[in-house]
């Protein structure tokens, strides 16, 4: 089978294709056929090196394939993400990927198979921090930074889902997120837009997919006792005042999706896949590429800017 490989850290140029064995699958695993499979900005971080993966390493976290053996389920449609997959162990962008039967999911009716594999991460992401740490409750209102990102989109279209405002926060006015309201972190004070919004009070939850200069705005725009989701920082280290937090009774509570366990994240796509086999939720625009130009591909992940998910479809 072929599959991406970086021996080295460093840009995309990095990874070169390469033929494997076939995995062979053991007892309680699969054998997929991998049809699509979904480039993250993770993705891209991993090759530079920013999660110190052991080397040589195949990239890739999010796919969507056929099974071809294993566990009595030949000829599933399956999807999903991993642990590991991509740093502590070989990921998804290769042609045939072996995993625990438990970590495959049932793929949605609703989604092709490239759409399937655009969901992954982002979704996780969101779904981790709104509903599972951020215990979000119908009626709330919901602030959402880096909202015209992927994960900022998942975001706003799960709180929609179970029944809460959005308050987006990008850096225009531009709303493509299709959150209620809209702020532009460039031009205007975050917290008093959020106050403004909910008649004084300030957002119940947020979720904060951009943090650095961000971070402080956003835990300011949060009602006493409101709830703020860090899934992301740059730079790393932020300040805020203490004082104002704790008068505040606010809580804060950090996600990783790379720490999810394989059961945990089928469990997530499960919820998932009702949203989109009802039609509450919608996947993401997909740029599908040929896998043998994921170099390039990658290379338009890195550029961002396109509110689009990149796919590697199989031929």
């Amino acid at each position: 089978m072929k599959a991406w490989r970086f021996d080295h850290y460093g840009g995309p140029q990095m990874m070169t294709l390469e033929e494997r064995p076939l995995p062979v699958p053991g007892h309680d695993e699969v054998l997929i056929k991998v049809a699509a499979t979904g480039i993250n900005p993770s993705d891209v971080k991993n090759v530079k090196g920013h999660f110190n993966s052991s080397l040589p390493r195949v990239p890739g976290r999010d796919f969507a394939g056929i099974i071809v053996s294993g566990a009595g389920r030949e000829g599933e449609a399956v999807w999903g993400s991993a642990p590991g997959f991509g740093v502590g162990r070989d990921g998804t962008h290769c042609e045939y990927i072996v995993m625990p039967s438990a970590w495959a999911g049932r793929k949605p009716a609703s989604l092709d198979l490239a759409q399937a594999a655009a969901i992954g991460v982002p979704y996780l992401a969101a779904w981790s921090g709104l509903v599972t740490a951020g215990q979000l409750q119908a009626g709330e209102t919901v602030l959402v930074t880096g909202a015209s990102g992927a994960v900022g989109r998942a975001a706003i279209q799960i709180a929609h889902w179970r029944g809460a405002r959005v308050i987006g926060a990008g850096t225009s006015h531009a709303n493509p997120s299709g959150a209620d309201a809209m702020i532009d972190t460039r031009t205007q004070d975050m917290p008093s837009e959020v106050r403004a919004l909910t008649e004084g009070r300030g957002a119940d939850l947020a979720l904060d997919g951009v943090g650095g200069s961000l971070f402080e705005p956003v835990l300011n725009s949060l009602r006493k006792g409101g709830r703020q989701i860090a899934i992301a920082s740059n730079p790393q280290v932020v300040s805020f005042n203490l004082v104002d937090f704790y008068h505040g009774m606010k809580h804060l509570v950090g996600v990783d999706t790379m720490g999810l366990g394989g059961e945990a994240i089928v469990a997530i796509l499960e919820g998932l896949a009702v949203g989109f086999d009802e039609g509450a939720l919608t996947p993401p625009a997909i740029q599908a590429w040929p896998f043998g130009q994921a170099v390039a591909a990658y290379e338009a992940v890195a550029k961002g800017g396109a509110p689009v998910k990149h796919v590697l479809v199989m031929t």
